[in-house]
């Protein structure tokens, strides 16, 4: 056989003249497995495709008979084709016919070959097809070899999608036609753009090296620039936005510094690649172990790896430090598979005019991170980059969820009318704060802010907010590969409670556990997260972990109020023991003479349906109780709200729901305890109203739902709304929400 180094080199200059020529995809794909079978000195070279359906097409051959094609089909788990499908590995056999897996396939006529050799061909962290060849002679294919056909599958990945009228873009993409797409709101509001690509696409021009020394020379620059902007990122704390950036960057540093992950990008090129395609390779290789690994921890880490490719890519393309709409006056929308924290804030706190997604999660971080800059940001959109170009205007609804590509000029004229309403009504809700949220007779209702980021601070001045309702510290430790030092942890919330501006701040204790796992501790992945081993629970199995972070909150509050929640509490017993571990951390800190808080309040956050009746059990034990409709709301309906067929499918203005909180709060004021609401669900007018109807004057929530709640308490008259709500809650028709759109619609009460 051929100099395993020349093989890809030679083979990629013929496929260079093949991919150049003006062929139809069937012509084009019986040259290449041609090409390959001789150029490997092979008895056969095979395509598999992998179909809509989950099956594995056999599409084009050299050596086995061509009447096969198209009539062999395999399941993804069948024989050794299969089993490369579903390890998205490569397999090399010495006498196939003996092993275990293999699928004898008459029609195909592969009795007389022995060796085999199968690599995945990847495309968009999934298996799009199977590359094979065979020889009569027994031999065991060598680690070069396997090598060289893997850099020869990821040259054929577009070529495979594209076999069955799939190709890389949609055919209106192509066509440069309108398309609306429909995702689900990360972050509520609306922008307007052109499509700025956060995963750079190798086009099939790019794929081979003209000169190897000249591609080397290209990747060590490349190299060099993400080392120094890396630098860049720690000397200006980007991403400072947990209190501790450092350590994250730091090991993000770490895997750019890693030479094996250097020498795999090299070994590309001295392949015959470019230098963008050798980073092409691996970074579809990351992405399919992304897709196995179920691991939360290390599916971060290989995301990070991800993120890696592509900022050498951006590099490569001259792009990685451009800043947003520097090419030209537009506003440009990030459009992406999915997003981290730090990437997103890498593109700058301003002049992003929208985020679409394909990947959807309303809990994750770079979600979160959306929110707190406010952009509109919608995502959960399947085969998202197929239907995108670079440059495309594009239109974020993040009102409804829907995007609009490349709309005609009635959409946009409709959606500039819009924008402008809504610009005109966020200018009226900040002229609101600092008017009081007072309805028109004269009850007083306290607006307080979600945050978790230290950005979030910021809108405690814009919006007016009472102080935050529900601060999420989990968000410090996860995002570090190193669980925070009390340090840290203590310059974090010292320095939210001096932002706050001697505003009460309400500081929950770690939600971890479940899907929100820490690097040290995960201990395997749980079938239903959501109900597992967490919040509390995981604290309470962590004492040494809880009372490091209770001791942070009690040092850091020396000299201020200090409130603390436990989460998802469900039994009496679960917060007592809580409670002990606060306050023997008090007692440490004030014999230790290290800090005491001026007042403490300590209370749990009612999320599961149980604890409303675990509270008669607690009276006077618990100093407050704030109800976490997120959660609260998929327990109560067992829906999962990260599971989009049930998530809106039980909606939170109901009269279950209402009567559910009704009884909460006729039980907390019978004790005596002090309730209130914190969550999504107190940021929407409607609901908001129907909250307060049933007597919660507390409503915590997100910065962008202040102004539109508090424009509507103030046309309230609640003596006049309550009594009607009550009387609509305690019928059976009509549906509950249209029969409170028709009393507000009444009564003159302000939705928007």
């Amino acid at each position: 056989m051929p100099d395993s180094f020349s093989i890809p080199r030679l083979l990629m200059n013929r496929l260079r003249a093949v991919m150049a020529a003006d062929l139809d995809t069937e012509t084009r794909l019986k040259q290449i497995v041609r090409l390959i079978a001789g150029t490997m000195v092979a008895d056969v070279c095979s395509i598999y495709r992998r179909t809509n359906d989950d099956r594995l097409e056999l599409i084009a051959t050299e050596g086995l008979r061509q009447d096969a094609v198209h009539r062999t089909f395999l399941a993804m788990n069948e024989g050794l084709v299969g089993q490369i499908a579903m390890t998205a590995q490569p397999l090399s056999i010495q006498d196939a016919p003996r092993h275990p897996s293999f699928s004898y396939r008459p029609e195909t006529g592969e009795d007389p070959y022995n060796a085999f050799l199968g690599v995945p061909i990847l495309r968009g962290g999934r298996v799009a097809g199977i590359l094979t060849v065979q020889n009569q002679t027994q031999r065991l294919y060598q680690d070069d070899e396997i090598d060289s056909l893997q850099t020869i599958a990821m040259v054929l990945a577009e070529i495979v999608a594209a076999s069955d009228g799939g190709p890389e873009q949609s055919e209106a993409a192509k066509a440069g036609r309108a398309t609306n797409l429909k995702g689900r709101v990360l972050c509520d509001g609306l922008g307007m753009g052109q499509v700025r690509l956060h995963d750079p696409v190798i086009p099939a021009a790019k794929f081979f090296a003209e000169s190897v020394s000249e591609e080397e020379h290209r990747l060590e620059s490349a190299l060099e620039e993400l080392h120094l902007s890396i630098d860049r990122m720690l000397a200006a704390e980007i991403g400072g936005l947990w209190g501790e950036p450092r350590e994250v960057i730091e090991a993000y540093k770490l895997l750019a510094s890693d030479p094996t992950w250097a020498e795999k990008l090299f070994e590309g090129i001295r392949g015959g690649l470019t230098a963008e395609a050798a980073i092409d390779r691996l970074r579809r290789e990351h992405r399919a172990r992304f897709e196995k690994v179920k691991d939360p921890y290390m599916r971060e880490r290989l995301h990070d790896l991800e993120d890696l490719d592509n900022r050498l890519l951006r590099i490569l393309a001259g792009s990685e430090t451009a800043s947003i709409g520097q090419n030209g006056s537009d506003p440009e929308v990030l459009v992406a598979r999915r997003l981290g924290p730090a990437e997103l804030l890498d593109y700058g706190r301003s002049g992003l005019a929208g985020i679409v997604l394909e990947e959807v999660a309303t809990s994750s971080h770079a979600a979160i991170v959306a929110r707190g800059l406010g952009i509109p940001t919608v995502g959960g959109i399947d085969g998202l980059l197929t239907q995108v170009s670079r440059g495309d205007p594009i239109i974020v609804d993040g009102e409804d969820g829907t995007v609009h590509l490349r709309p005609d000029e009635d959409l946009l004229k409709a959606f500039e009318t819009r924008q402008n309403l809504r610009t005109e009504r966020q200018a009226a809700y900040a002229a609101l704060k600092d008017v009081p949220a007072e309805t028109k007779d004269g009850q007083r209702i306290r607006l307080m802010l979600n945050a978790g980021l230290a950005i979030d601070l910021d809108h405690l001045e814009t919006t007016g907010a009472d102080g935050i309702g529900l601060f999420r510290t989990e968000f410090q430790f996860l995002m570090s590969d190193t669980l925070p030092k009390v340090g840290d942890q203590i310059a974090l919330y010292t320095k939210v409670l001096e932002g706050a501006g001697g505003r009460p701040v309400y500081f929950r204790t770690l939600d971890l556990g479940g899907d929100k796992m820490l690097p040290n501790l995960n201990e395997g992945r749980e079938e239903n997260p959501a109900l597992g081993w967490r919040s509390v629970r995981f604290a309470l199995d962590h004492p040494g972990l809880f009372r490091r972070q209770l001791r942070a909150l009690v040092r850091a509050a020396d000299g201020h109020d200090l409130t603390v929640m436990f989460p998802m509490v469900t039994s009496a017993h679960e917060f007592r023991q809580a409670r002990a571990l606060l306050e023997r951390e008090l007692e440490h800190s004030q014999a230790q003479d290290m800090g005491t808080p001026t007042s403490v309040r300590i209370g749990a956050m009612l999320e599961t349906p149980a604890f409303a009746f675990a509270l008669e059990d607690l009276g006077n034990e618990v100093d407050f109780v704030s109800i976490g409709t997120n959660d609260m709301l998929q327990f109560f309906n067992a829906a999962d709200r990260m599971t989009p067929h049930v998530s809106e499918r039980y909606p939170f203005v109901s009269r279950p729901v209402m009567r559910f909180l009704g009884q909460v709060h006729e039980t907390c004021q019978h004790l005596g305890i002090p309730v209130s609401i914190c969550g999504e669900a107190a940021s929407h007018p409607i609901q908001a109203l129907c909250l307060i109807a049933l007597g919660y004057h507390n409503l915590s929530m997100p910065a962008g739902g202040i102004g539109p709640v508090k424009d509507m308490i103030r046309s309230l008259d609640l003596t006049r709304f309550g009594s009607d709500f009550a009387d609509l809650l305690s019928a059976r028709e009509p549906l509950l929400r249209n029969g409170i759109l028709e009393l507000i619609d009444y009564q003159g009460i302000k939705l928007s």
